[in-house]
């Protein structure tokens, strides 16, 4: 849960300092405070992370995306929010290098990944088929339920046109964002080469610094 806050206090940041602290015409900054909300932080920590970003004595927080392979050619990208990049890459590239793996220049493996746009709402009192008709026009691609959540794909391009749609028929999301989605994956793994990779992902996902990590690794396991 505290990593949670801190992430969404950081998406806040960065939301307020790119388009001000007016989220009726900030569309990142309401999905980031939506977002906040589906994990239940406090109102007033909320808040805090919006008067901080005013203040002009707040540090600038940078996107990065670092890319580079897992042990056992598995592609990862790591999405970070920073204030110092020399601090981020060198535990990055720390945590690629501890694993048997290897950081790489910026754009050597973006291609290998789609970015798509995730909506997830209740499913309560909607029906999907009716749903999936009204917001086909408004870029979803992939719509289905599960276990009373629905979930809806956009393109990157599209997230949004689909914010706005979901917004004007009042229909409750409890999370949206952007995601990377691989579009080739490495080959299969055995069970122990696959906990090397996910070991490698768990670390990473410790530093304060990343916001999202995404790799190629698919679900099947080799005998």
């Amino acid at each position: 849960m505290a990593k949670a806050f801190t992430k969404l206090g950081r998406e806040i940041a960065i939301s307020v300092k790119l388009s001000g602290p007016n989220p009726d015409t900030n569309p990142r900054l309401r999905v980031a405070m939506q977002n906040a909300k589906g994990v239940n932080m406090p109102k007033d920590r909320v808040e805090g992370a919006i008067k901080r970003a005013i203040s002009k004595d707040e540090k600038d927080f940078e996107e990065v995306v670092y890319e580079g392979y897992a042990p056992h050619g598995v592609a990862v990208l790591v999405e970070t929010a920073t204030d110092n990049t020399t601090r981020t890459v060198a535990n990055v590239r720390l945590c690629f290098n501890k694993a048997g793996g290897s950081l790489g220049t910026t754009g050597s493996l973006n291609f290998m990944f789609d970015r798509k746009g995730v909506f997830k709402l209740p499913a309560a009192g909607i029906n999907l088929e009716e749903l999936e008709l009204d917001l086909i026009d408004f870029g979803a691609d992939e719509i289905y339920e599960e276990e009373g959540v629905i979930t809806i794909y956009t393109p990157f391009t599209e997230f949004g046109t689909m914010q706005k749609a979901l917004e004007e028929r009042k229909i409750p999301v409890t999370t949206s964002e952007l995601v990377r989605v691989p579009t080739t994956f490495a080959a299969t793994l055995t069970e122990a080469q696959e906990e090397d990779v996910l070991n490698m992902i768990d670390k990473l996902e410790e530093d304060d610094d990343v916001q999202a990590v995404y790799h190629n690794m698919g679900d099947q396991l080799a005998s």
